[in-house]
């Protein structure tokens, strides 16, 4: 791959991947009711409700799970591979386009998670400001998953090792579920 090719992919995952982390911070958002009149999760909603507003008269909730961020999330997933497969002057099979989109859909909702339970866990170690808004929005984020495994865990000297258990399980999902979803999906967009 030329150094033109490497540079526009990596432009392409930083712009692709900084636009479906804005759709899944708003299914995530909708899911665990986070506080509407935090700043963070006004930017939310005010960057992706214009692309939503038409997809929600057509697919509604089901629940409390945005199913037209999940489809407008797939879809940038489906565009950010179709340019990267253009870029390797390929044209993939469209089950496994759709299946490798899935997979890395999955596996970027995972990370994201991740990330979210490390800078949660790390800012209440340090004792970070819990008034800032952007760490309340994690907090709303992050305790409602990790309470049913709190409760099952025994704290030791006062510390929880809930998110690093947490973090553990979303590392082997990413690995045990994500993975084969993608390379199944990788393996059916060019078998030929």
């Amino acid at each position: 791959m030329s150094y033109f090719a490497n540079a526009a992919q990596l432009l392409l995952e930083f712009a692709f991947g900084a636009a479906v982390t804005l759709f899944v911070l708003r299914i995530l958002a909708e899911l665990w009711r986070v506080q509407f009149q935090n700043p963070v999760s006004q930017f939310l909603y005010r960057y992706s409700n214009p692309v939503l507003a038409p997809v929600r008269r057509i697919i509604p909730n089901w629940g409390r799970i945005n199913l037209a961020a999940a489809l407008v999330a797939l879809v940038l997933e489906l565009v950010k591979l179709g340019m990267e497969f253009a870029l390797h002057g390929m044209l993939p099979r469209p089950v496994g386009w759709l299946v490798l989109g899935l997979g890395q859909l999955l596996d970027m909702t995972m990370l994201i998670y991740i990330v979210l339970v490390f800078g949660w866990s790390l800012s209440s170690l340090v004792g970070g400001d819990t008034r800032h808004p952007l760490l309340r929005f994690v907090s709303q984020l992050v305790e409602p998953p990790l309470l049913p495994l709190r409760r099952r865990m025994p704290t030791m000297g006062g510390l929880d090792f809930s998110p690093a258990v947490a973090i553990l399980v979303l590392f082997l999902l990413r690995i045990l579920v994500a993975q084969p979803i993608i390379d199944l999906g990788a393996h059916l967009a060019v078998a030929g």
